[in-house]
């Protein structure tokens, strides 16, 4: 059985205030490809299947046909829950779709029933464990404590404890099968050692978020979701990572994911597959006038931009400027070099012995790093004359 492990698409998240719905459709639809292309049996989606709770309606339609796709392409396909998405809304209807061959596992009390899909050596079972979150997962688990080999009550409230219990259950359920069914594990978590990157949403509660490798044990692969670079953790831990880069941390990131084999014993290899890559991510740093000048950011032109200012002072519509060189420039920030103070200052310490206006004019001074203009002072003027006029009539 040939399989394909990828998580964290994040349908309709934005980059920075930019649509990436069209990007995403193009890449995951390109998914389908690649299953024709290399057989395979079955594609699992490993958590955050979109980017909010309850996705727009387009979101919802651009998931709805990369999915149809990858079927078509002749997939079944696993799909679990991660922190971002809704089980309740992600697992809807699954009864009726696992006839269609997506089979979506949303519920943590039936986290032990796997998905049953044959091949000529027999069985392969996809257990789907939701994103858990410790405290409703954790009495979750105790009102399904009547499965076979489950504990009673979970004691500890953490990431570590709920995962334990789901896994426990699972073996417990595989333990009767026999060895000739083989065993996939679909999870949402950080497994330690794990690198993260900005664009992740923090599952710390109690300020732990990560679990043990060891907590996976027994099984012959685990496709994971929620960090979005593709890693392995050992040879049957892995993350795929998301397809598309969602931060500007993400920019060295190889987007890939896993092609994973299941002969008669088990797991027999694992292959990465890298993604195109719709627009590349690249930041510059420099002065303004260097930055729309400088002919060796010509190769820039066409990428997401993030751009670091060094100008003394403060340029005047600098994101502007910057998008008519670079269209696609969608984060600024300012960083004047030439040893400016930064400390911060106290305001009792900004205020002392300084009238309105003086006030007034070291804060443009401080945020621009050049004192207000003559029309600039004039408005200042006229503006703190308007509060106390204002002041006296109230």
């Amino acid at each position: 059985m040939r399989v394909l492990h990828t998580s964290d698409w994040h349908v309709g998240r934005t980059f920075h205030g930019r649509d990436l719905l069209r990007d995403q459709e193009a890449v995951l639809g390109g998914l389908a490809d690649l299953v024709s292309d290399e057989r395979v049996d079955v594609v699992v989606v490993s958590g955050d299947l979109y980017d909010r709770a309850v996705p727009s309606g387009e979101a919802v339609e651009t998931c709805v046909r990369v999915l149809s796709r990858l079927r078509a392409a002749g997939a079944e396909i696993v799909v679990t829950p991660g922190n971002h998405d809704s089980a309740a809304r992600v697992g809807a209807f699954a009864d009726f779709a696992s006839a269609g061959g997506l089979h979506l596992r949303t519920r943590i009390s039936r986290l032990h029933e796997p998905v049953l899909i044959d091949d000529e050596h027999g069985p392969v079972a996809f257990y789907g464990i939701p994103y858990l979150e410790p405290d409703p997962a954790r009495h979750a688990l105790e009102a399904s404590a009547d499965v076979a080999g489950a504990a009673a009550r979970v004691e500890a409230r953490t990431h570590a404890a709920v995962l334990t219990e789901a896994m426990n259950r699972i073996r417990a359920d595989i333990s009767p099968r026999g060895e000739q069914v083989r065993s996939v594990v679909l999870a949402h978590a950080f497994v330690t050692g794990g690198d993260s990157s900005d664009s992740e949403r923090s599952i710390a509660v109690g300020g732990v978020e990560d679990v043990p490798g060891s907590v996976f044990g027994g099984v012959d692969y685990v496709a994971l979701g929620h960090l979005h670079g593709p890693q392995r953790l050992d040879e049957h831990l892995r993350y795929s990572g998301s397809p598309l880069a969602y931060s500007f941390s993400e920019a060295a990131h190889r987007k890939s994911v896993w092609l994973l084999e299941l002969d008669a014993g088990g797991l027999s290899g694992v292959e990465r597959r890298e993604l195109p890559v719709p627009r590349r991510l690249a930041t510059v740093r420099g002065t303004l006038e260097d930055l729309l000048t400088a002919a060796e950011h010509t190769e820039h032109e066409d990428c997401y931009l993030s751009a670091t200012l060094t100008d003394e002072v403060r340029p005047l519509e600098p994101m502007r400027r910057l998008q008519e060189r670079f269209p696609h420039a969608v984060h600024l920030e300012w960083q004047p070099e030439g040893g400016r103070a930064t400390a911060p200052l106290r305001y009792s310490e900004a205020v002392r012995g300084r009238d309105d206006q003086t006030i007034a004019k070291g804060f443009v001074a401080d945020c621009r790093g050049s004192d207000p203009t003559e029309s600039e002072r004039l408005l200042l003027q006229e503006a703190l004359r308007a509060v106390d006029i204002a002041e006296v009539r109230r």
